[in-house]
């Protein structure tokens, strides 16, 4: 007999909970939507119509309630809830999956995960991008040395948002968990990280550049990993023309890639793992992979987000390693950190 799903605890019902977290979760055969934490009444509305089984309550404390009823808690708040929240989920027994960033710093990130290993607790963060079409293309591309030796790794999320919104992320100061840096960078440095290895330097320019904003709208990042290859890395609000998602420079070939993954738009459309064209990016946006004189597409490797909730069903069933290890999140946050300096200070950063 199948082993039964575990019953997840979700909280927060905004742009994360309800566009990646809720729909992947509930995809998961392994896993179970039980209970969603949201105060505001419009979600609340939202959850009961989409997920008519879940429980909707106010407050971690009604979670923390009857935790043994179930095994993962899920936390997709504001960023400045995230340490408070995945700390009260493991003193009540429970598995965690955060969302990114895993904390505000890298201080508070590193002591929420010597905290999960001292109550021998599952703590993971969600690294979703490690999934994203765009990034398996490369990742094989590279493990193929298609590139010889690689120079230089640009990489970059940009969007045209002219007018600042009411968003918690652009009203709220970095020290509470707003800006582009902590929200895209997690992203961002993770898949250089992932792909090239440590960094030693870190040089940064961090820029509020919209009126209304509070926190950095516009951010330069250059990384030098410990092996030589240095990344570029940019996220902006204030892009009229869209550059490469991604350009990769070697010394045998150039890997350009134009195009966001196409996961996020398919989710807040109501698609789902296994629907037609799911994680399928449009032939007219596959990378070029080669030189001006002699380039080739490289059709784009499916996209597959439901592979990290695979894995923590697997991790809770299984005892297997979680899909992204939470020290991780601890080395991004320490390069994150390090950009805070660097552009405070104009200065490069060394990183031990």
């Amino acid at each position: 007999m199948p082993a039964r799903p575990a019953r997840v605890a979700l909280f927060g019902f905004g742009l994360a909970g309800r566009v990646f977290h809720a729909p992947l979760i509930a995809a998961e055969p392994g896993l179970e939507l039980a209970v969603v934490v949201t105060r505001d009444e419009a979600r609340r509305a939202q959850v009961a119509a989409a997920y008519p089984a879940a429980e909707v309550v106010d407050g971690a404390d009604e979670v923390w309630e009857r935790a043994g009823e179930l095994e993962l808690a899920v936390v997709a708040t504001p960023n400045r809830a995230h340490v408070p929240l995945a700390r009260g989920a493991l003193d009540a027994g429970l598995a965690v999956v955060v969302d990114k960033p895993l904390a505000s710093d890298a201080a508070a990130a590193r002591a929420l995960v010597e905290h999960a290993e001292a109550v021998s607790g599952l703590l993971t963060v969600f690294q979703n991008r490690r999934w994203d079409g765009d990034f398996l293309t490369l990742r094989g591309v590279l493990d193929a040395g298609r590139l010889g030796a690689v120079l230089r790794f640009e990489s970059r999320f940009d969007r045209w948002r002219p007018d600042a919104g009411g968003a918690w992320r652009e009203t709220e100061a970095p020290s509470d968990g707003g800006g582009l840096l902590l929200d895209l960078g997690s992203h961002l440095v993770d898949q250089a990280v992932q792909l090239f290895g440590p960094v030693a330097r870190v040089y940064a320019e961090l820029d509020v550049r919209r009126a209304g904003a509070a926190a950095d709208d516009d951010v330069f990042l250059a990384l030098e990993h410990a092996d030589g290859v240095r990344s570029h890395l940019g996220m902006s609000a204030l892009v009229a023309q869209i550059p490469p998602r991604m350009r990769v420079l070697g010394d045998a070939a150039a890997f350009v890639k134009h195009g966001l993954d196409v996961q996020e738009g398919q989710l807040d459309a109501g698609l789902l793992p296994g629907d037609d064209g799911w994680g399928e990016d449009p032939q007219s946006r596959w990378a070029m992979l080669g030189n001006d004189a002699d380039a080739q597409a490289v059709p784009t490797v499916t996209g597959a987000y439901e592979r990290f909730y695979a894995g923590v069903a697997a991790a809770l069933r299984d005892g297997t390693a979680p899909p992204v290890d939470p020290w991780d999140a601890v080395r991004v946050l320490e390069v994150l950190d390090a950009a805070r300096c660097s552009s405070a200070q104009g200065r490069v950063v060394e990183l031990g």
